[in-house]
């Protein structure tokens, strides 16, 4: 056999390297185009065939996402009491259900959809306070399936969806801190409007369920807040804390006047109270806002100590199971 010249070897050992460098090369392209091909602007949603025949015809593959929120806000928007059609009701939904077709704990919205879906959700504050607090929600769970059309009560068609797509796309709203203040809002004025409608006979479950499902409502949020910031280095997560406490304070979502009342003193209350904490003892001072709002209201109707003490302990322990469900 001849013996290799070194500098035939030198020779050989350029040409692998050069193979091996085209490869590389090849892959970072291919990675980068397959990459590129497989996430779908605005997460897909202008193409899904669906959400075109419930949102309408201005929906269509090459729409800006900022065009496609505006699209999906005006087709799901109810009327000035707070009503929706089953069409409305039904465009929302189809828009979730392709968002949660995926794995939902791993959806990333586009930053564009973030503000809109969070104001779409809000919309319909009741159905989502129902889904997330989770008691006694037997129509809920009966009509969240997929196929299953809005259904209707008191004179109102209802947004429904299972429990896992509306949590990741609520996670994944809630990247923007402004969204989740939106829905935070729409919860507080929810959880308020609940409690004011106890009747002054209440007691047993008729007493004790509405507050216990607000403050698992809440809590479901807190985890969620947690879920958003785990992760980020402490500067970011103290950022889009900040921010949140920031939105929900300068008023830009200040109470509708539309609250009866006894739900609008409740809600003046709570943003008093948190108004009064420091900065550093805010966002705790948020996350106890079930038990708070709860101790508030029962003052208020001259609850007797020993039925108040046994109540907030129980809307205690419904915040706290919730936020375990969710934090990370």
């Amino acid at each position: 056999m001849p013996q290799e010249t070194p500098g035939r070897t030198t020779r050989v050992k350029a040409f692998i390297v050069l193979g091996l460098c085209l490869a590389l090369l090849g892959g970072v392209g291919a990675w980068l185009l397959l990459g590129r091909e497989t996430s779908e602007p605005c997460n897909g949603l202008a193409g899904d065939e669906r959400v075109q025949k419930s949102v309408g015809a201005a929906v269509r593959p090459g729409m800006s996402c900022t065009a496609l929120a505006e699209a999906i806000v005006g087709a799901s928007a109810g009327d000035a009491s707070g009503r929706h059609t089953q069409a409305q009701a039904q465009a929302l939904k189809d828009v979730l259900i392709a968002l949660g077709s995926g794995n939902p704990a791993e959806l990333n919205l586009d930053p564009a959809l973030r503000v809109p879906l969070a104001s779409a959700l809000a919309d319909y504050a009741p159905d989502l306070h129902a889904m997330l607090g989770g008691i006694g929600i037997t129509d809920f769970l009966a009509k969240a399936a997929p196929q299953a059309p809005p259904w209707q009560s008191e004179d109102t068609y209802h947004l429904t969806v299972l429990a896992d797509t509306l949590r990741g796309v609520v996670r994944a709203v809630a990247q923007d801190p402004k969204a989740y203040a939106l829905l935070r809002m729409a919860e507080t004025r929810t959880t308020a409007q609940r409690l004011s409608a106890v009747p002054a006979d209440a007691t047993d479950f008729s007493l004790s369920v509405p507050p216990t499902e607000s403050a698992r409502a809440l809590g479901i949020l807190d985890g969620i807040a947690d879920a958003v910031t785990h992760g980020k280095d402490k500067g970011q997560a103290r950022a889009w804390r900040t921010a949140v406490l920031d939105t929900l304070l300068d008023g830009q979502t200040s109470p509708h006047s539309d609250q009866d009342a006894q739900a609008a003193h409740l809600t003046t209350a709570w943003f008093q109270n948190l108004r009064k904490a420091s900065e550093g003892e805010r966002f705790d001072r948020l996350r106890a806002q079930g038990v708070d709002m709860a101790r508030t209201w029962s003052q208020d109707r001259k609850m007797d100590e020993q039925t108040q003490q046994g109540l907030l302990a129980k809307v205690e322990r419904s915040a706290l199971t919730a936020y375990r469900e969710i934090k990370p």
